[in-house]
């Protein structure tokens, strides 16, 4: 999903997750799903965390898989230790959080500190909010060749850890893998 209002700054954010709220709802509605994985690039990332805190409070629908891609969670600080609101609030509300899904935040870096536009350090503090409240947490950074802030999505490093952790079906840890073919040789 896409907002033509696309631009930066908390209260826009606030919007927009409200928007997709009411989007969400009325897909849920329609097509009676009971389960999603989620991507968000840059501010998507930032919507899908405002939804899961403000928005959804539903037990017939489980969030499976959520990653975020070039998430600004402190926006443009460089520095840990200065939290902008946005961060400090999504800090604050972190137990309405989910607790069933993985969470992968994956950062891209031109220069190992920023990707053009995203401080590494603001893709970073998304681990303030979802470590230790999603199940699983993981930080990846991409670098290399297609790394910069808009280009991440085309991303071929990105778009390989899209199909491992979150297109590909999780199987059942007690069995192994299906394969197409059996081998009942002896050996």
């Amino acid at each position: 999903m896409g907002f033509e209002n696309n631009k930066d700054g908390y209260s826009n954010i606030k919007k927009q997750a409200k928007w997709f709220s009411i989007a969400f709802n009325a897909l849920a509605k329609r097509y009676q799903f009971n389960n999603f994985k989620a991507i968000g690039h840059s501010n998507g990332g930032l919507i899908y965390t405002a939804f899961l805190e403000n928005y959804f409070d539903r037990d017939d629908i489980t969030v499976k898989k959520l990653m975020t891609i070039g998430s600004p969670y402190n926006f443009s600080e460089t520095s840990l230790a200065h939290k902008s609101q946005m961060l400090t609030d999504f800090i604050k509300n972190r137990q309405k959080i989910p607790t069933n899904f993985a969470m992968y935040s994956i950062a891209g870096t031109e220069n190992y500190e920023n990707d053009g536009i995203v401080p590494a350090r603001s893709v970073e503090a998304g681990k303030y909010i979802y470590q230790g409240q999603a199940k699983s947490y993981t930080e990846i950074t991409v670098t290399g060749d297609n790394a910069q802030h808009s280009d991440l999505p085309q991303n071929q490093q990105i778009i390989s850890l899209i199909e491992q952790y979150v297109l590909t079906k999780t199987t059942n840890r007690n069995q192994p893998p299906r394969t197409g073919t059996q081998n009942n040789e002896s050996e």
